[in-house]
């Protein structure tokens, strides 16, 4: 016969964080690396790292993937607990090392209906849950974006819309005015 294992209790935190960051084929290649590097500069900041541990339980939860059109999301950096300088500067260096993707078209339903999932089954239990997701155009495939953020937030998620807007000569035509209040 075999042992019955205990399982183990999740750890709980003040925050599980995921960060969904857009690399549709409207972002070109220094826009990817301007939201990377903003990601690798922020998490390592110091003062990011002491608002983290001064939180009520001090540490949180984060991952990071990519996302495109339609079912293209890529994994980069998985959870990770970060509760002091060191955890968050690993989370940074993973970033840095990893590379940037490029995918089709831009589904922002897509990107939020693939996060929320991922808040289960991790080993952690955040006392908030919480979805960054950047982008620099409207949603062209897939669901409607409003009914895939309305079924997140009854699931109790808070996302925050990071918006990419840059001025350009040659606007895309994926590009919309008032893209932040989009």
């Amino acid at each position: 016969t075999y042992p019955i294992l205990a399982q183990a209790q999740p750890v709980t935190m003040d925050l599980k964080l995921i960060l969904a960051v857009d690399v549709s084929g409207s972002v070109n290649e220094e826009e990817a690396r301007l939201q990377r590097q903003g990601y690798v500069v922020a998490i390592a900041d110091p003062e990011i790292v002491r608002a983290i541990i001064s939180g009520m339980l001090g540490r949180i939860a984060m991952t990071y993937f990519e996302w495109a059109g339609k079912g293209w999301q890529q994994p980069v950096v998985g959870w990770r607990l970060i509760d002091d300088r060191a955890s968050a500067g690993t989370f940074a260096a993973e970033l840095v090392r990893a590379p940037i993707s490029v995918g089709p078209w831009t589904s922002i339903s897509s990107a939020i209906d693939y996060a929320v999932p991922l808040f289960a089954g991790n080993g952690f239990e955040g006392t908030r849950r919480v979805i960054d997701i950047s982008g620099d155009g409207p949603n062209n495939t897939g669901r409607m974006a409003p009914a895939a953020r309305d079924e997140a937030v009854a699931r109790g998620v808070v996302i925050n819309g990071l918006p990419i807007v840059i001025e350009r000569f040659n606007l895309s035509w994926a590009s919309i005015s008032n893209l932040d209040r989009y």
